[in-house]
């Protein structure tokens, strides 16, 4: 305890406190200069990028890249400015990196993956996909993960992992976009008074495009209908719409033309073998017959 005294006591405390007070005042000087700094590069590239008409996908995602590897800088310069020696925090930061990468290996991942989707742009902000079952318009695509806005307004929230290692289907790659539809009716109903009345509805339309012109085709013959392929083209904005109306206006117009939509059914049959043989075996044991 003593000797904890004395050196105590031979530290000139006014000089230590100067030091470390400059080296924090210099510390929290280049923190705030680089808060400000990092997010203004990060805005000039932004608009550098938007100029030269990159896609905004990768204008947001590359961004945001950006300011995280400044601010990476940024806090290795207060390290610097606090007297920490480079050398050994390097060396510190590599095996440190190796343990965080070995324990955020998904969150690497997902930075992988999110460079493939800015790279190849197999979606844009704004277009309507259909990734892992989840429907929704693209609203972002960060480091680790993309945003979606979903039909009910729903923010939808994908990993970038999840995104490339499942199917992408991209629902507004044109302008365009085909409602199809498949309708089942009977063995014994038209199939031309079918076909006829469905197109009738369809050239009715008028959101429905004339080109490629709307078409019924046998889809299959089923176990207790016979299946019909209802086929048009619309604009990308009317596609739920029109699907919806043209399911009520077919199922009334067929209602009307007495043409059935048959229901998934089975017949059931049953057979009695040697129903006498039977009967006259519970009569020789003295049984009553049923």
């Amino acid at each position: 305890m003593d000797n904890w005294i004395n050196a105590a006591r031979g530290i000139d405390w006014t000089t230590l406190g100067m030091l470390w007070g400059t080296r924090l005042l210099g510390a929290a000087i280049v923190l705030l200069v680089g808060l400000r700094i990092a997010r203004w590069i990060a805005t000039l590239a932004e608009r550098g990028l938007t100029r030269a008409q990159v896609e905004t996908t990768a204008v947001q995602f590359l961004r945001k890249t950006a300011y995280i590897l400044l601010l990476v800088v940024m806090l290795l310069a207060v390290l610097q400015v606090l007297g920490v020696p480079m050398t050994s925090m390097i060396a510190v930061l590599g095996a440190a990196g190796l343990a965080i990468g070995l324990a955020l290996k998904d969150s690497l991942s997902n930075i992988a993956s999110g460079v493939m989707l800015v790279t190849l742009k197999p979606f844009r902000v704004g277009n309507v996909v259909t990734i892992a079952g989840e429907t929704g318009a693209v609203e972002s695509v960060s480091i680790f993960q993309t945003v979606l806005r979903g039909p009910d307004n729903q923010t939808i929230v994908l990993p970038n992992s999840l995104i490339t290692s499942d199917s992408i289907i991209n629902r507004t790659p044109d302008t365009q976009r085909r409602v199809e539809l498949v309708i089942g009716i009977g063995y014994g109903d038209d199939i031309d008074a079918a076909r006829a009345t469905a197109l009738s509805i369809m050239q009715a339309d008028e959101r429905i495009l004339p080109e490629p012109a709307p078409d019924v085709l046998v889809y299959a013959l089923g176990e207790s209908s016979v299946d019909l392929g209802i086929r048009c083209r619309v604009l990308n904005g009317d596609w739920f719409a029109v699907k919806c109306d043209l399911l009520e206006k077919i199922k009334k117009a067929f209602d009307r033309e007495k043409i059935s939509i048959p229901f998934p059914q089975r017949d059931l049959h049953v057979y009695h073998h040697g129903g006498d043989a039977d009967q006259r075996a519970t009569a020789e044991r003295g049984l009553p017959a049923d």
